[in-house]
């Protein structure tokens, strides 16, 4: 078995142990959102130099598996120094998967010792019950939750007693905007909300990394088999979308710790199936004149009954 950067070998059987990054540990089998902190780096505890801090995302666009926030703080000399000129930290996408998974095995088996790190796996029902909220004027929007959770993030890290005195955000929507919300909330820190700012700096692209691995560790963990194939989870993704027909059911569709709902590609896949089980719900009637939910109940034309349904075609 090939050993990869997230494994280690037992010492009595020699054979690869599984090492889940601590961000997936409670994540990977959870219906719900869940959030992880890491310890607060000593370095930064005893720091008098300003601690600065990167958001970034992984997953907003995919159908199947949750999105994921990360953030990483340090001091500012520590990322110019070590980071910067000693790792190959960048944004994730133009990194190879080992790279990624060695990059963020490095910081939570104390290598790279001077970075905290958080995540947020926002799961994929949590994100289709907020975008399908009934009546739709109360929708809980994907950058209202992005912006929701980055905010909760900042939060839990100060909370810690981090001082923080920089954020760099790669944005969400519009920067200007994002960055005045960011800012009202937050009034004694610097923020910087750039497109592209997992390339332009190092803290970004950190938690670029830090979100993507653990993003990609959890699809993994999705899996039933290792023969099973998922893809990326994008709907333009050939190998996702074969994987939704293949494992749609006429009633449930699919597991709703797998694929978002709210996407058009689920929708337009469970409204087109020839085995889909047809649904009535209560607010379609009552927004049809209906005064009451027994209109749901009527009987068909022919009613069936105990004496008249034997023999029946």
């Amino acid at each position: 078995m090939e050993i990869t950067s997230d494994s280690v070998l037992d010492a009595k059987t020699a054979e690869p142990l599984v090492v889940w990054p601590p961000t997936v540990v409670e994540a990977k089998d959870s219906l719900h959102t869940r959030t992880f902190y890491s310890d607060i780096p000593t370095s930064i505890k005893n720091s008098t130099t300003p601690v600065i801090l990167g958001v970034d995302e992984a997953g907003r666009g995919p159908v199947i598996g949750p999105m994921v926030y990360g953030i990483s703080y340090c001091t500012k000399e520590y990322q110019d120094e070590i980071l910067k000129k000693r790792y190959a930290f960048d944004d994730s996408k133009k990194l190879t998967d080992p790279v990624r998974r060695d990059l963020f095995q490095r910081m939570y088996t104390g290598e790279i010792d001077q970075v905290g790190y958080a995540t947020t796996s926002i799961t994929p029902c949590d994100i289709s019950s907020g975008m399908l909220r009934f009546p739709p004027e109360k929708n809980y929007n994907l950058n209202e939750q992005a912006h929701d959770v980055t905010m909760a993030l900042i939060k839990g890290v100060i909370d810690q007693g981090v001082a923080i005195d920089h954020v760099y955000v790669d944005t969400v929507g519009p920067p200007a905007s994002y960055q005045k919300k960011l800012e009202s909330n937050f009034p004694n820190i610097k923020f910087t909300v750039a497109k592209k700012a997992d390339s332009l700096y190092c803290v970004v692209s950190v938690a670029s990394v830090v979100a993507k691995v653990t993003r990609d560790v959890l699809i993994d963990s999705l899996k039933t088999s290792e023969d099973e194939v998922i893809g990326s989870g994008y709907p333009s993704d050939g190998k996702t979308t074969a994987w939704l027909r293949a494992n749609k059911t006429g009633l449930f569709g699919w597991p709703s710790n797998m694929v978002r709902f709210s996407w058009q590609t689920a929708q337009t896949l469970l409204d087109k199936s020839a085995d889909a089980v047809p649904i009535e719900w209560e607010e379609d009637y009552m927004g049809k004149g209906s005064q009451s939910v027994s209109a749901m109940f009527a009987a068909p034309p022919k009613a069936v009954t105990l004496d008249n349904w034997y023999g029946m075609e």
